[in-house]
């Protein structure tokens, strides 16, 4: 037994009991009539003209119903009589390469086969002009010799900038469209300046490109699609302000104060742009957002697959385990940061052999006076929050709060011989 193992040998693991969390639950079943329906409201359908090539930007995110979504969009444009094809906005994500790009999108069931319009992907980007902050509009170079833009996206609370205008519609036709040299001039002067360089960067665009309209999609907090809305470009500054007051209200959280230590299952690029949402662990990459939850220390075990090695927001974390750390892809992720110029959640923090010791590192460290009543929570990812596992000292607490319920006994976490969390 090395140094480590007798270090943290004696650090004791609560027992964890499964408990649900109650949120806000509105939801749309029927999501591509959802897609019709909200196109037709829009007064939009007059602008997809026959035989136009239409351009129909989709990102990188885990977003509920994405492969429905889009489809549905590609269908109303196939019906108005223009030919639809598929561009990767996501910035400098997969890798900023096109073939990673184009693998991301496979990742998250965005294929030809699966939406019924090709893929078309570059990095290459035209430059359109230049804004009235004095800025350079870079744009796909496929998205620039189309008829018609139209871009789809989730609406949510960014992770790292507050501003009217967060991730949605917007930051897609600038950052998105604008692959690693709109994403690298969006960024260029941190974080800080962000909602400012999306107002004007995309008012810009909007006006010297083809962009019809938007589609933009609200979550709730079981990952489920709460509400599907179509904006014409033109009301696209006006509109998502208030889509995004409304998306904060339906975000999930941790509803235990404080906890101790968070042990998160999994982080990854299709849960959040920074692999854990810091909206919901307060582990935000810079200064600028005063969190609503302080954690003590948070410990990550894992690469979701659909990541494709891309640590991100592994930084954020106090330790993680050898198991994530074999896993991760520097390239993808060093791109993505030296493109955000955030350096903060690509970092790697203690790496320790197994997930019996991560944990054991994350409790010793927390500097709960008794170990043994650390407050203790786990969740899968920061997607997933209805159930989650509280420890035995939590319990009073969750039995005090009407939006949580406790689902069954508290029972000692199992690990495998190698020391490896059996996950439920």
């Amino acid at each position: 037994m090395g140094v480590l193992e007798d270090l943290l040998r004696d650090i004791p693991l609560p027992k964890m009991a499964p408990v649900r969390q109650k949120f806000a639950a509105e939801r749309v079943d029927d999501v591509a009539g959802a897609v019709h329906r909200a196109i037709a409201e829009a007064g939009v359908d007059a602008r997809i003209r026959t035989g136009a090539k239409v351009a129909i930007g989709v990102g990188s995110r885990g977003i509920a119903n994405l492969p429905v979504l889009v489809r549905a969009v590609v269908e109303r444009v196939k019906q108005r009589g223009a030919d639809p094809f598929i561009v990767p906005a996501m910035g400098s994500h997969g890798g900023a390469t096109a073939d990673g790009q184009r693998a991301m999108l496979e990742h998250l069931g965005v294929t030809e086969e699966t939406v019924g319009a090709p893929v078309r992907a570059t990095m290459e980007v035209v430059q359109a002009g230049v804004s009235a902050g004095g800025l350079p509009l870079y744009v796909d170079a496929y998205a620039a010799k189309a008829d018609g833009i139209i871009v789809i996206n989730r609406i949510k609370p960014h992770t790292s900038f507050r501003g009217t205008v967060e991730s949605g519609l917007i930051k897609m036709l600038v950052i998105g469209l604008g692959k690693q040299k709109g994403a690298e001039t969006a960024h260029a002067r941190g974080f800080d300046h962000m909602a400012r360089h999306l107002l004007d960067l995309s008012a810009a665009l909007i006006e010297r490109l083809p962009v019809w309209f938007g589609v933009g999609v609200l979550e709730n907090a079981y990952d489920q699609t709460a509400r599907v809305v179509a904006v014409p470009a033109e009301r696209l500054h006006e509109v998502e302000p208030a889509l995004l007051n409304e998306a904060r209200r339906l975000m999930p959280k941790i509803l235990v104060r404080d906890p101790d230590v968070l042990v998160v299952d999994e982080i990854g690029k299709d849960i959040s742009g920074v692999g854990m949402d810091p909206n919901v662990t307060g582990r935000y990459p810079n200064q600028l957002v005063q969190p609503d939850i302080r954690i003590g220390k948070v410990c990550v075990l894992r690469l979701t697959e659909k990541t494709d090695g891309n640590a991100a927001g592994v930084g954020l974390a106090d330790v993680t385990t050898a198991a994530l750390e074999a896993r991760i892809d520097r390239v993808k992720g060093y791109a993505n940061s030296l493109t955000s110029t955030t350096m903060t959640s690509i970092k790697l923090p203690m790496v320790l052999p197994t997930d019996r010791l991560a944990i054991q590192a994350a409790i010793k460290t927390c500097n709960c006076p008794d170990l043994a009543q650390a407050r203790v929570v786990r969740i899968r990812n920061t997607l997933n929050l209805e159930q989650i596992w509280v420890s035995e000292s939590l319990l009073p607490e969750v039995a005090a709060h009407e939006r949580m319920e406790v689902l069954g006994p508290a029972e000692p976490m199992r690990f495998t011989e190698a020391g490896d969390l059996i996950f439920e």
